[in-house]
């Protein structure tokens, strides 16, 4: 987490993570971010992860920006 504190549920439990932590989140695991207030993370994902999950819509970025 880079700013903010951020609460990563799960079905079977719930994570906080706050500023200079991090989480995990396995693959095709059920998962929800939720905060009270705006957050700042950096996500660590495959190329090939559309930010949309499994829904192509007016959102979904097909082209990432590199950096």
């Amino acid at each position: 987490m880079v700013k903010g504190t951020l609460r990563m549920k799960f079905r079977d439990h719930e994570s906080v993570v706050r500023e200079g932590e991090f989480t995990h989140c396995s693959r095709k695991v059920e998962h929800m971010p939720e905060a009270d207030e705006e957050v700042h993370v950096v996500l660590i994902e495959p190329k090939s992860t559309l930010n949309t999950g499994n829904v192509t819509n007016e959102r979904t970025q097909a082209q990432l920006e590199t950096i």
